[in-house]
């Protein structure tokens, strides 16, 4: 694992308190300035997106950072690269995310995944994730929530420009294959997160023999946990994946 963790250049995951009700502890600089301390290339700043009504950045703070990102690149120039992401949140099961045409190209990555505490857009998305996802009567319920679960995360990388699913899984069941599988069609990765168990070696496992692409991710909610990506590197490596499919080790091409 040290070998691997010496290659990283990039974190693409990382919160500050721009995901509000102190849910991020620190600033967009304090993640830069641990970024550089760890030598780090590249580093992602990537908040809840608004459609998260706990946590979420506020629309109204998406040019603020957007400011402060841009004023921080000029003054790191030379010693490191710094992007303003997002990770955004599934609101609609019929493929509906909570960034609007409005804000995008405030950012420079979006990330994509689901959440809790997130405003669903009909009681048909709610009911899905909220109730359905929670009855465990039978194998054909897990197998119908899990599919409706996958679909909808595809149904968004199939119209949208998103770089990562973010820990996919974790918060209701996908078919993994089955996104990686779309993944592969729209050059979507899949994200090894640091702070939660997804992707689970065994979710690894089954989508050895893809091509998808993967992102290492710390979830980092605390400046001192920016670059933290043991976790994830130790799954990589019982998954036996070739690190060649992780975009971590090489600057990404812009």
């Amino acid at each position: 694992m040290e070998n691997l963790k010496s290659r990283i250049v990039a974190d693409y995951h990382t919160h500050t308190i721009y995901s509000r009700n102190n849910h991020g502890k620190g600033t967009i600089r304090e993640n830069v300035e641990k970024a550089v301390e760890l030598g780090l290339k590249e580093i992602y700043i990537t908040d809840h997106g608004p459609g998260h009504y706990l946590f979420g950045i506020r629309k109204n703070s998406i040019l603020k950072a957007r400011k402060e990102v841009d004023k921080l690149k000029e003054e790191f120039a030379g010693i490191i690269d710094i992007f303003l992401g997002v990770e955004a949140n599934v609101i609609g099961y019929d493929g509906t995310f909570d960034i609007t045409e409005e804000y995008k190209d405030y950012f420079d990555i979006i990330n994509l995944g689901f959440h809790n505490g997130v405003l669903f857009k009909d009681f048909y998305s709610f009911f899905h994730y909220h109730v359905i996802n929670n009855i465990k009567i039978s194998k054909k319920v897990l197998d119908y929530i899990t599919k409706k679960n996958t679909q909808a995360i595809i149904k968004i990388i199939e119209k949208e420009n998103i770089f990562t699913i973010t820990h996919p899984g974790d918060k209701v069941p996908v078919d993994i294959e089955m996104l990686a599988s779309a993944c592969e069609r729209t050059n979507t990765a899949l994200e090894i997160n640091s702070s939660h168990r997804n992707l689970t070696v065994e979710q690894l496992k089954k989508i050895k023999g893809s091509s998808v692409m993967l992102t290492l991710g710390s979830d980092a909610h605390r400046p001192q946990y920016v670059g933290n990506l043991e976790f994830a590197l130790r799954r990589l490596e019982e998954a036996k994946i070739d690190s060649s499919r992780v975009l971590n080790f090489k600057r990404r091409e812009r």
